[in-house]
């Protein structure tokens, strides 16, 4: 039978916190802000790079003047396009949960909010770009996760049959309610709240078994 998975990337498949936290140092840098903590950049990811800079300005006492955000956001783009994998990791396992998805016959895609070329060159840069069948990212449509025509734009460039969402925050299990699509949440990536009250169908701290929790969505 066939059928799809789609993944979010960052704090899903790659841990990139270290490289938008050193673009976001840079950023502030540049606009006289004193750079804010790793801890802080990684709490501010997962709605989109925009959003991610409207919350480093403000915590670093920069305002939110939109010429200002644009200006930003433009510095932002330029510092992590310049170096998007120095520092970013793949997660434990996800190589190999990836080939056994494959082997099971299921079709791989991505929905992301990072901007599509980004997510494009990190994807290539693993080695990962091929298995995605379909890429979707932040800047794709006119909307961003949560709402959920990126996840529906995504599937329907997939095979029909069974699908399941596989993200690791909140913007995540939104999107897939929204959808009415089952989600396996990555317990191990950016989520801010106890998993107990995270909607999920599904939660895992190991790529191991994401093969045996897709075969469940059949």
């Amino acid at each position: 039978m066939s059928g799809a998975v789609v993944f979010d990337l960052d704090g899903t498949l790659i841990d990139s916190a270290p490289d938008l936290h050193a673009a976001g140092s840079q950023m502030l840098t540049e606009f006289g802000a004193a750079p804010v903590t790793p801890a802080q950049t990684r709490s501010f990811i997962g709605n989109g790079v925009p959003t991610l800079v409207e919350r480093l300005m403000g915590a670093a006492g920069l305002g939110s003047d939109p010429s200002q955000h644009a200006a930003c956001l433009a510095a932002f783009t330029r510092h992590y396009e310049a170096s998007p994998t120095a520092n970013t990791t793949i997660y434990p396992g996800v190589l190999a949960a990836l080939d056994d998805l494959e082997a099971a016959g299921w079709t791989l895609g991505i929905c992301t909010n990072k901007p599509e070329g980004p997510a494009v060159t990190i994807l290539r840069a693993f080695g990962l770009l091929d298995q995605m069948k379909v890429v979707v990212g932040g800047d794709t449509l006119p909307v961003k996760k949560p709402d959920p025509a990126p996840l529906f734009h995504a599937f329907d460039a997939l095979p029909d049959g069974p699908r399941l969402y596989v993200g690791d925050s909140e913007v995540d299990a939104g999107t897939a309610q929204a959808a009415g699509i089952r989600f396996a949440l990555y317990s191990e990536g950016y989520r801010k709240t106890p998993v107990a009250d995270i909607p999920h169908d599904h939660a895992f701290a190991d790529f191991a078994a994401l093969p045996a929790i897709a075969a469940l969505a059949r």
